[in-house]
């Protein structure tokens, strides 16, 4: 068993965790940040909803699933040069920010729209009626009826996040995926390979346990 893990240097695996982590707190923050905003837009913007606005919800969409459907590699090269203008880099965890939030905020708005919709629509005529305006029916009636729901899309964007932190080791981003190309890959150490792998699965599954308990816990319905 000893010589299995010859190639593993422990020290490295852990500063590859810690990469990833910080990867994904970051970019999940900035991630939240610009998606819920966003997903409130489409939703207000949409059919039969309080602000129904025909010239603007297609084009907001059209554009969320343009981004959505950009494949990760892709968007990690085209935006090589904003990356180097916003971070000054493309390596390492900075050089992983930018592609991370511009590809996972889509994804995470449509998420947002999705729970927004299935708040009762008598619920938020009910706030109406009472004379609320838009920010008060946001802040006090769709956000905590939805809480279940955006507590399950804050979940499911970050698994993405963790699976593209990954994917961004092929351009030297760092953290385990990188661990996993340059080692476990390139220089056919299945050991490293292997417990990277073994890593951002036990991630995974962490995140995913703590989301559920979240949602049964928060969820109002």
């Amino acid at each position: 068993m000893a010589d299995w893990f010859a190639h593993i240097y422990w020290a490295d695996i852990a500063q590859a965790c810690l990469d990833t982590l910080s990867m994904l707190g970051m970019a999940l923050a900035f991630t939240v940040l610009l998606g819920l905003p966003l997903g409130v837009l489409l939703f207000l913007t949409g059919k039969r909803q309080l602000h129904e606005a025909a010239g603007l919800y297609p084009w907001l969409s059209v554009l969320v699933n343009m981004l959505r459907s950009l494949p990760f590699i892709i968007l990690l090269i085209v935006l090589i040069p904003v990356t180097t203008l916003l971070m000054g880099t493309t390596l390492g965890v900075p050089g992983t920010i930018p592609p991370l939030v511009v590809g996972c905020t889509p994804f995470f708005a449509r998420l947002v729209e999705t729970a927004l919709r299935e708040v009762d629509r008598g619920v938020v005529e009910a706030t109406q009626a009472m004379g609320a305006n838009t920010w008060q029916i946001i802040h006090h009636t769709l956000l905590p009826e939805a809480r279940g729901g955006l507590i399950a899309a804050v979940t499911v964007t970050a698994i993405v996040l963790v699976d593209y932190t990954a994917m961004a080791g092929v351009i030297g981003g760092g953290g385990l995926g990188d661990l996993a190309i340059r080692f476990g890959y390139q220089r056919f150490q299945t050991d490293v390979m292997v417990v990277t792998v073994v890593l951002l699965l036990l991630l995974v599954q962490a995140l995913q346990v703590s989301g559920d308990r979240l949602v049964a816990r928060y969820n109002r319905r």
